[in-house]
């Protein structure tokens, strides 16, 4: 709570959660929050994709989350599950509309055999719910929430989207949104909200022995990218969390940055670095040499 009002005095209005974080908890916590502050000040999203229901075995830990709230989940992305989740999550959060509405973690990363039949669901009445939960006001927008770009470029080959939350894929190290995504949005008119800049935390830490890419430890191949990115911040004075941070903003399909901040100290580093950015251009043009050297660092992902 402290974290949120330290965001609200900095002047930042935009929240984004999910049923999926802490079974709901994270979902109960922001509404706690907003609930004080004018409704029309602020927007909200969360998302859709799993459905919450009451657990008989609370557990410490659960998806990575402590201390969850005690409920399990489950993948549906039918008309029926979309509708439920989104009135489940008025209820969390206390409110009596939703900004924007994400469909949560669809497509292959995720679902691997079961992906095929998930985005059936989805396309078949997933988002005609959603196109009705615009139409009625009940959001003013939707959109998908993934962390892959390929159910992104796939996704806007058949549904139009007022925007994309993607996360770790158009960053300083992994440039997998550039080949055609960013035109993509650019012609559907679709806005990208780029989460995971420090792409789970090796561009705030640097290349060490503890450094975390994409939710997992950094294979050689990430940890000597990174190393040079860090040499190249060096040279031009730049810290390379800051560079992380700027990168994504240079160009016209991004909206906005999400950053997931644990505590007030953590958000005035981020929000001072991210303001206080003057990277000259050759920065970006040497940086992106590092960063396509041998593909993008998704592909290195081990499975």
């Amino acid at each position: 709570m402290e974290t949120l009002e330290a965001v609200w005095s900095l002047g930042i209005r935009y929240f984004d959660t999910a049923p999926h974080y802490g079974q709901g908890k994270a979902e109960r916590w922001l509404g706690d929050f907003l609930r004080a502050q004018d409704r029309d000040s602020f927007f909200v999203s969360t998302k859709v994709g799993r459905v919450l229901s009451p657990s008989a075995l609370p557990r410490p830990t659960l998806n990575g989350f402590i201390d969850p709230l005690p409920f399990d989940q489950r993948y549906d992305y039918s008309h029926e599950g979309t509708m439920r989740s989104f009135e489940d999550s008025l209820q969390r959060l206390g409110l009596n509309r939703i900004d924007i509405l994400l469909v949560h973690d669809i497509g292959m990363r995720t679902h691997d055999a079961d992906h095929q039949l998930h985005l059936g669901h989805l396309r078949d009445s997933g988002f005609r719910a959603l196109e009705e939960l615009k139409r009625t006001g009940a959001i003013s927008a939707f959109g998908i929430g993934v962390n892959e770009v390929e159910i992104c470029e796939e996704i806007l080959s058949f549904q139009a989207l007022d925007l994309i939350l993607l996360a770790g894929r158009y960053t300083l190290l992994d440039r997998s949104a550039e080949p055609r995504l960013l035109d993509q949005c650019l012609a559907a008119g679709t806005q990208l909200v780029i989460g995971g800049v420090f792409n789970s935390g090796i561009l705030a830490t640097g290349a060490g022995p503890e450094a975390r890419w994409d939710y997992g430890p950094a294979p050689s191949d990430v940890l000597r990218r990174v190393e040079a990115l860090s040499d190249l911040c060096a040279e031009y004075g730049v810290p390379l969390p800051t560079s992380a941070l700027a990168f994504p903003l240079r160009h016209e399909a991004v909206s906005t940055v999400l950053l997931g901040n644990c505590d007030p100290a953590r958000l005035a580093e981020n929000t001072a670095a991210i303001q206080g950015a003057e990277i000259p251009s050759d920065f970006w043009k040497r940086a992106s040499e590092v960063a396509r050297d041998r593909g993008t660092g998704h592909d290195a992902r081990p499975r």
